[in-house]
């Protein structure tokens, strides 16, 4: 349904959404650098980096370059992502093997009721913020509209130029874009219709997963764009 040019249904508003969020999102990669997508604000970064050469457990990719991936423990701000993800349907062996973690560790959190341990989630850059909204995107995209055969792990080659990986980023955006907007009413209440495996996806409707992309990509994307605004504060005389 539209009113004056504007869709107000399901489909219409997530569309609209997203074509915001991308347009805006396209103006502030604008003029990305090598230096910059690699720009590693403090130690201890999460980015892409050669194989071999990274210090997290379970970095993936297929090619040279992979992604840091395999935090030493379940940061206190994701206690609530983790009993989301429960209640969405996932094991507790599943969601051990998507935080890199052991069974018996998420099980602690479960049943956490304290107060808030430090929160010791890693900061990364740009190239990784990229990086892993492209792989979970592309994986989603496998797994609904696609074959759902491939493992989304293997499906992005991460790669240190800036240009190459946002010409890659776009081109599955579109092709992301393109599909969604195809979707049925129908298959919009498909509970399953997305059987992407590293999530709640097989057990949700597809409007809600549909939702949660759009917020994946937008806080992502704000995040992106705050690492460029410090990039370019580091640079600029004070006083």
């Amino acid at each position: 349904m539209e009113t004056e040019g504007a869709r107000t249904g399901r489909s219409g508003l997530l569309l609209d959404q997203f074509d915001q969020a991308r347009e805006t999102a396209q103006v502030r990669l604008t003029g990305l650098g090598d230096e910059e997508y690699l720009w590693e604000p403090v130690a201890g970064c999460w980015s892409i980096r050669r194989r071999g050469e990274t210090a997290t457990p379970r970095a993936y990719g297929p090619g040279e370059w992979v992604l840091d991936k395999g935090a030493p423990d379940i940061p206190a701000n994701e206690y609530a992502e983790v009993a989301r993800q429960v209640a969405g349907g996932m094991t507790v062996t599943e969601i051990a093997d998507d935080w890199s973690v052991s069974v018996e560790r998420v099980e602690q959190v479960l049943a956490h009721t304290g107060a808030p341990e430090p929160d010791e989630a890693p900061v990364t850059t740009i190239a990784w913020r990229l990086g892993h909204l492209h792989s979970c995107l592309a994986g989603r995209w496998e797994w609904t509209f696609g074959e759902r055969r491939q493992e989304p792990k293997l499906l992005v080659d991460f790669t240190p130029s800036a240009d190459l990986a946002l010409k890659r980023f776009w081109a599955l955006i579109d092709r992301w874009r393109d599909s969604v907007a195809a979707v049925t009413d129908e298959q919009l209440d498909t509970v399953g219709f997305s059987q992407y495996p590293y999530g709640s996806d097989p057990d949700d409707p597809f409007v809600a997963v549909l939702a949660g992309a759009n917020r994946e990509f937008i806080h992502h994307m704000a995040e992106i764009a705050l690492l460029r605004d410090l990039w370019r504060a580091r640079f600029t005389p004070r006083g």
